[in-house]
């Protein structure tokens, strides 16, 4: 499987599962970023990080190391 830190700009994707513990699982969910959404990749920086989605309807800035944790399907 993909992850989001994988996910080419413009590609549009399904979030399949959340991988991580605790805190930063809560945290990943609270932004948004649940299982079976659409996340659509917007824009990643020069270094690769942060990377810019927009999820449900708003613009989400996520660290490298959290869209790791997100494993993805083409939507």
């Amino acid at each position: 499987m993909k992850t989001l830190k994988e996910s080419k700009v413009g590609d549009i994707v399904r979030v399949v599962k959340l991988h991580g513990e605790g805190a930063v699982k809560r945290r990943i969910m609270d932004m948004g970023l649940t299982k079976g959404v659409d996340v659509r990749i917007r824009k990643v920086a020069p270094l690769g990080d942060p990377i810019e989605v927009t999820v449900r309807g708003y613009e989400l800035s996520i660290r490298k190391a959290d869209a790791e944790m997100i494993e993805v399907e083409s939507a």
